[in-house]
């Protein structure tokens, strides 16, 4: 008799790409995001995609091509040849963070543009990661000479003093100025598959949440929960969730879990009469 597999959920696949701590495939598991709204979704189809992009942009340059020559051909390639750039008229599509969509339309938000950019760069042998920038996802290039730090929009350097205007915002709104002002270099620190990840999944999270899609949104946290295990407010967010849709005993579980690990949270009480009010209804 023949063996019967079962086919791998998206999550499970999801979890598969991302159970090792520093080899996450972060294009494939990107690109994997857009399966809970595209089920049928190819995501190797995606990665051959990018193969044939990274071939074209490599048959552009000389064998001795030095590393801020390839940064240049590939922003050439990417940015004025192929046209990529930023979703203006429609930011807060949900689309602009499907890779797959972003690939055919060449339009994106800055983070969905940068992995694409990121797997091409690395592809030409650069040193390219991804920055976690307050407000605004970057990326940057080590070259002989000296770090460059782009905007994934358009591939344009910016220099120390218009990255610190751009921080400004940010650090008034947090506090972060006077005594307590915290240097330019932190907030250009690589970013890891992780935490790239993260920002996507809470970038779809937001949008979700502003639509009030509860079960889009549901389908979110679970994939952060797989990303971020650790993470205890997203078991309170999820608990929440399966409140909202009637789940009870799912969401007390989840409400205990946070409570169990936030104890100093400011909305420790809040959450724990929920809790209450839930276990009370359930009886």
């Amino acid at each position: 008799m023949p063996l019967q597999f079962e086919a791998s959920s998206p999550l499970n696949y999801f979890r598969a790409l991302v159970a090792g701590n520093d080899d996450i495939p972060l294009l494939e598991a990107a690109a994997s995001l857009a399966q809970d709204e595209y089920p049928e979704l190819d995501v190797q189809q995606v990665l051959i995609e990018a193969d044939a992009l990274l071939e074209r942009v490599r048959r552009r340059l000389p064998a001795d091509a030095s590393h801020l020559h390839r940064l240049r051909i590939l922003n050439q390639f990417f940015f004025q040849d192929l046209s990529f750039g930023g979703n203006f008229n429609d930011y807060t599509d949900p689309d602009n963070s499907y890779l797959h969509v972003v690939l055919r339309s060449r339009r994106g938000i800055q983070i969905s543009l940068a992995v694409v950019w990121l797997e091409l760069a690395r592809g030409l042998g650069l040193k390219a990661q991804g920055v976690c920038f307050p407000g605004h996802f970057m990326v940057k290039v080590q070259l002989p000479k000296g770090q460059v730090v782009m905007d994934p929009f358009s591939g344009r350097s910016l220099s120390a003093e218009e990255l610190s205007e751009r921080l400004e915002p940010y650090k008034r709104h947090s506090g972060l100025v006077g005594e307590f002002e915290v240097p330019l270099g932190l907030y250009l620190q690589s970013a890891s598959p992780r935490d790239i990840l993260a920002r996507m999944l809470r970038n779809l999270k937001e949008i979700h949440r502003t639509d009030q899609d509860v079960e889009r949104q549901l389908a979110v946290q679970e994939r952060l929960l797989v990303l971020l295990p650790d993470a205890w407010p997203e078991y309170r967010d999820r608990g929440l969730l399966h409140a909202q849709r009637g789940q009870a005993a799912q969401a007390a579980k989840d409400l205990q879990v946070y409570l169990d690990h936030a104890e100093d949270a400011l909305d420790c009480d809040e959450v724990a009469e929920r809790l209450a009010d839930l276990r009370r209804a359930s009886h």
